[in-house]
């Protein structure tokens, strides 16, 4: 028998009333957090989420049956689930929700949600959208990405203290670019830091730029950053997920909750505390009082935006002696310059057979 529903109740988020339906219903089971105080929680780090998503197109990742034991998640593979990613605006939604028009891969395109306000916020958290996924454009300009993401993945074998030490080192190399980076920890085992760039490059250019940065934490840190995009291949060291700066490719942004047991955020921390940091203490339950206390630590992200050709040089100096573009994630359609998408292993067989 599946719980009564609690009735609704209506907040006011900045003089727009919106309703949160079955407030009681547990989302978190472990540390016991509700529909309600999700959406309290993004509303107590308004302007962090809102500088995060502001203008920006975002996917929705909804698990409105909340974050449980058993509750599987769609996939391209697998659409049946009780989670899903979002990328349409729902037919239900009210007409004041602000959305753009994105276009994908593929050619198709979509109106997303694209927040302007945080009653916006409010209105998809009630949906049971766990997490806020943005594209780096703005709807003034969707084609041209003004935000350069560097994605720390630890491998199986690595953890989060090893994209810690990674992290140190692509501070370091900002520094020598002149460039003000801005950490905040996955949610989970990974590190991002996001760079604001001029809107002046496409997809392509900004992916370009990313593979060159993760090329010089290699060679830095050989034997412990990879850039390869075959998971057999990566060994126990921390992916730069370039991909991620590819078209319709996204990141949790600062200050989403993450789908997992004890509700982890995407937490902003300073350089100086990464080292220290626990990403586990970082919660739905703790982040109030931190950000209350603390302010926004990204508050001063769209200060400056840098030139991102000095990456780009270094992208066209590595093809030069003799590396190729690296491979895009595999729902994409075969792009320019892009070499032979094949697992290695499977290359080598194909190519045994064919001798």
């Amino acid at each position: 028998m599946s719980p009564t529903k609690t009735p609704s109740i209506e907040l006011d988020v900045a003089g727009r009333s919106v309703k949160v339906t079955n407030p009681d219903k547990v989302y978190f089971a472990e540390p016991g957090i509700t529909k309600r105080q999700l959406v309290e929680y993004y509303l107590s780090v308004g302007d962090g989420i809102l500088r995060a998503l502001r203008e920006r197109p975002v996917t929705l990742e909804r698990w409105p049956g909340g974050v449980r034991e058993g509750v599987k998640r769609a996939t391209r593979a697998d659409p049946r689930g009780d989670a899903f990613y979002q990328k349409r605006i729902p037919d239900s939604a009210p007409d004041w929700i602000p959305t753009t028009t994105i276009t994908f891969p593929s050619g198709r395109t979509a109106d997303e949600l694209c927040p302007t306000d945080l009653a916006a916020i409010a209105w998809a958290a009630n949906l049971g959208t766990i997490t806020f996924h943005p594209w780096p454009v703005r709807r003034t300009d969707v084609d041209h990405p003004d935000e350069l993401r560097i994605d720390l993945d630890p491998q199986p074998g690595t953890d989060f203290g090893h994209a810690v030490a990674v992290a140190h080192e692509a501070h370091a190399l900002l520094d020598e670019l002149g460039w003000v980076g801005f950490p905040k920890t996955s949610g989970n085992r990974g590190v991002h830091i996001y760079v604001r760039i001029e809107p002046r490059w496409t997809f392509t250019d900004v992916r370009h730029a990313a593979i060159a940065f993760g090329r010089e934490l290699e060679r830095r840190l050989p034997g412990k950053v990879t850039t390869k995009w075959w998971k057999e291949e990566r060994g126990e060291q921390i992916f730069v997920d370039y991909n991620q700066n590819a078209r319709d490719r996204t990141i949790a942004s600062a200050y989403s909750v993450r789908p997992l047991p004890h509700a982890p955020v995407s937490a902003p921390v300073t350089w100086a505390e990464l080292p220290d940091v626990d990403p586990r203490d970082l919660t739905v339950l703790t982040m109030p009082a931190r950000f209350a206390e603390r302010g926004d630590l990204h508050a001063a992200i769209d200060d400056v935006a840098h030139d991102l050709t000095p990456l780009l040089e270094w992208y066209e100096r590595d093809e030069r002696e003799g590396h190729e573009d690296l491979p895009y994630p595999p729902e994409y359609p075969k792009m320019p310059g892009e070499p032979r998408r094949v697992q290695p292993s499977r290359a080598r067989r194909d190519d045994a057979g064919a001798d």
